[in-house]
């Protein structure tokens, strides 16, 4: 039998996509009071890879990554997207645009090996969670670079997320090598 091992803390990501300027200046204040400061904060990206969102969304939509300082157990992502989905609904209650979904919050979790977005949707490569979330390993790690799956959204494969995402890597492998000299001052 395997010994069973807790899994490693892990950086809390979340993609933010609106159109609106306010939209990510809410999201991001909401966030940060949620779940501590930001660590890592991406560019606006523009979001032109598909029209899926039109009707919803409106046009000229633009995404943005942010990252949290606080490592995460990654246990709790489907309550964090429960949470995302009753900020997305309080937002577009509150601030009253003609789009159906003003503002998009996607969670997700980075590892050294892997990006994990949630999601309410199921599908063949995606596995429950919880109380209507499914996860999926949109980005794996290896061979010194970022790797796409069959099923990972265009805008992922860029080269431009990517070396974001390497960031965020880098920025959890240097908390990691922290935490254990931390540890080894705290033994020895």
């Amino acid at each position: 039998m395997g010994e069973i091992k807790p899994h490693p803390e892990v950086l809390l990501l979340l993609a933010v996509f609106s159109r609106y300027d306010r939209g990510f200046q809410w999201a991001r204040q909401t966030a940060e009071q949620t779940w501590g400061p930001i660590a890592l904060e991406s560019i606006e990206f523009s979001f032109d890879q598909t029209d899926y969102y039109l009707a919803s969304m409106g046009p000229d939509l633009r995404k943005q990554f942010l990252v949290f300082d606080r490592l995460r157990d990654p246990a709790e992502l489907a309550a964090i997207k429960h949470q995302t989905n009753e900020w997305e609904l309080g937002y577009q209650q509150e601030q009253g645009h003609p789009e159906s979904r003003p503002l998009n919050l996607d969670p997700g979790y980075l590892t050294e090996a892997k990006l994990v977005l949630a999601t309410t949707k199921d599908r063949d490569h995606r596995l429950y969670l919880d109380r209507g979330i499914y996860a999926e390993t949109t980005l794996c790690y290896s061979h010194g670079s970022w790797q796409s799956r069959p099923w990972t959204y265009p805008d992922y494969q860029s080269p431009e997320y990517q070396e974001f995402f390497s960031q965020c890597r880098v920025l959890l492998r240097e908390k990691y090598r922290l935490a254990t000299a931390a540890e080894s001052n705290r033994e020895g």
